[in-house]
């Protein structure tokens, strides 16, 4: 004799085995809604210095123009963050901008002058991010590996969107980009354009002064007896 399960029976075993999964199922969709959605990005550029002078970064350049940087914590709160703790140390200062290509970028941060080179504090986990890679982005440099960003940082001539989400954005230049055009071009250039002067807006350092050519020799006035002896055709 064949033993038979009533349909009443196969019917509650189908509940039973679907009960845990539309548990599942529910406890997903509750820890989902739990989970706050991140607030979007601020994408207004605050171009006031006086705004927030903190999170302003001046470049002085040897060309004699100061560039600003409004950097923006709530894009890459540890790269802004790194940025500050190297300008104020005074990291950036004498540094030149080593590898600058017509019409993409300028890159600067390497005390090497090779782009081999960083700082001495350990490298930065990325945070890529949904800003653009426009004209004036500032983004952190790195090797192959996602988590290398250590001080190098570069400015872009052009919207460059193939580098976005893959390089960490931390600021966009706010005054002065005519000086980053001006910037030497070349991987190194010959005359590479330097930063004579890294720091905060906060700090309210003076650009340095611009350095004096120095003065052609002062010609001797002819005497008397000079003339009296120089000889004419």
């Amino acid at each position: 004799m064949k033993f038979r399960l009533p349909l009443t029976a196969l019917m509650l075993g189908a509940a039973l085995v679907a009960a845990p999964a539309i548990a599942k199922d529910k406890d997903k969709k509750d820890e989902a809604a739990a989970t706050p959605t991140p607030p979007p990005l601020p994408t207004t550029i605050d171009t006031d210095i006086t705004h927030e002078p903190e999170n302003v970064l001046l470049l002085d350049l040897s060309d004699g123009g100061r560039v600003a940087i409004r950097m923006m914590p709530q894009w890459a709160p540890h790269h802004v963050e790194r940025v500050k703790t190297l300008a104020a140390q005074g990291f950036y200062n004498g540094q030149i901008f080593h590898r600058v290509i017509d019409g993409f970028m300028a890159q600067t941060g390497d005390p090497t002058g090779t782009g081999q080179g960083g700082s001495q504090l350990p490298d930065l986990q990325a945070e890529f991010n949904t800003m653009p890679h426009l004209r004036g982005t500032v983004s952190m440099a790195r090797t192959n590996d996602p988590n290398s960003a250590n001080s190098q940082f570069f400015i872009v001539f052009y919207p460059r969107f193939a580098l976005d989400k893959k390089y960490t954005v931390f600021g966009r230049v706010i005054s002065g980009m005519q000086y980053v055009d001006a910037i030497h071009r070349g991987e190194p250039p010959e005359d590479p354009t330097k930063i004579v002067q890294a720091s905060l807006a906060s700090e309210n350092k003076p650009a340095p002064a611009a350095p004096v050519a120095p003065a052609a020799p002062a010609l001797k006035a002819p005497s008397i007896s000079d003339l009296n002896n120089s000889k004419s055709n």
